[in-house]
């Protein structure tokens, strides 16, 4: 028996909007119903080209509509908590881009308004969800290379970004970290929690933003991590996990990987790769999979990406910046 259709609402029409939308249309079991921006001409050009129903020129019309189970927060990360905030007050469901906020404490009053209105949020950290990426921790808590000791992870662009992009932007949370950082270093959590040290350096543009970041994460355990982004220099995009009895390395693009390796202590190397019935490597398909079997569970956050996660990983970007000196200033 089919599944009911899950209603989408998309808030942005940009690039990242574009993607998770292409993938909703693929998926037999959704629906979008509306989209809006705060133009309307971008938000008619956008529902035409999706076959979208409803097209709003303001978002308070979209976190109004009672016709939408969901809403997917794509705008820029300077605006998550005007945006989201605005939907889970009008008792919408929320899954909002990452990063999720700017800071930990728009991140904070975001989940408190989950709570208040007894709806459903996540952060659409799309790593989490990827079934490559659920394998690997699992085998890394099944104990497959003993106590983690080590992690690293990077992601850079080569950039240059002119000083009118978006990147180089203090009012729209530009630089690295937000961009970029929130990856390895959700790598990093994903594996080993929240640091009990952070110890960071970053080169700054004029404008204040970090043009790259390079940490280090400590845990009580004894295990670190290493992580680096960057928008000045194309990284490997790669990422290492060392235990006391082996290793695994995911190649480029270790936030949607296509396989990795598990090196185990007198064993040969094992390569596991993603299954060709899971879509390709860039698909949006696997969280939007996973809000919506939440939603039809009655669930308010996702046991993938929990809230207390995401909480967590926004502390840990509030410290790297403190440490950095790099300071937003939001419209």
């Amino acid at each position: 028996m089919a599944e009911q259709s899950v209603r989408w609402g998309i808030l942005a029409t940009g690039g990242i909007a574009a993607a998770f939308a292409a993938d909703l249309v693929d998926l037999p079991d959704a629906e979008i119903t509306a989209v809006a921006s705060r133009s309307a001409r971008s938000a008619e050009a956008f529902a035409e080209r999706f076959g979208i129903g409803r097209a709003y020129g303001d978002w308070e019309s979209l976190a109004r509509d009672g016709d939408i189970d969901v809403v997917y927060v794509a705008t820029p990360h300077s605006a998550h908590r005007a945006a989201a905030g605005l939907c889970l007050e009008a008792g919408r469901n929320v899954l909002c881009e990452k990063a999720f906020t700017i800071d930990l404490r728009e991140a904070g009053e975001l989940v408190a308004l989950a709570k208040e209105h007894d709806r459903f949020l996540m952060e659409a950290m799309w790593m989490y969800c990827n079934p490559l990426v659920r394998r690997l921790k699992a085998l890394v808590e099944d104990g497959a290379i003993g106590e983690v000791r080590t992690v690293q992870a990077d992601f850079g662009l080569e950039g240059p970004f002119p000083p009118a992009h978006r990147l180089r932007d203090p009012a729209l949370g530009g630089g690295a970290l937000l961009d970029l950082g929130v990856y390895p270093v959700s790598f990093a959590h994903l594996l080993l929690g929240e640091p009990d040290g952070v110890s960071a350096r970053a080169v700054l543009s004029d404008e204040g933003v970090d043009l790259q970041t390079g940490a280090l994460l400590s845990w009580e355990s004894g295990a670190l991590a290493m992580v680096h982004c960057s928008i000045v220099g194309g990284t490997g995009t790669t990422a290492s996990v060392t235990g006391s009895r082996g290793r695994i390395d995911v190649p480029e693009g270790f936030f949607n990987p296509e396989r990795f390796v598990l090196h185990r202590d007198g064993r040969d190397p094992e390569e596991f790769s993603l299954d060709p019935a899971d879509g390709p490597r860039n698909t949006f398909r696997h969280e939007a999979k996973e809000v919506m079997r939440a939603l039809r569970a009655g669930e308010k956050e996702s046991p993938l990406v929990p809230l207390t996660g995401t909480l967590a990983v926004m502390r840990t970007l509030d410290t790297l910046r403190a440490q950095t000196g790099v300071h937003y200033t939001p419209r």
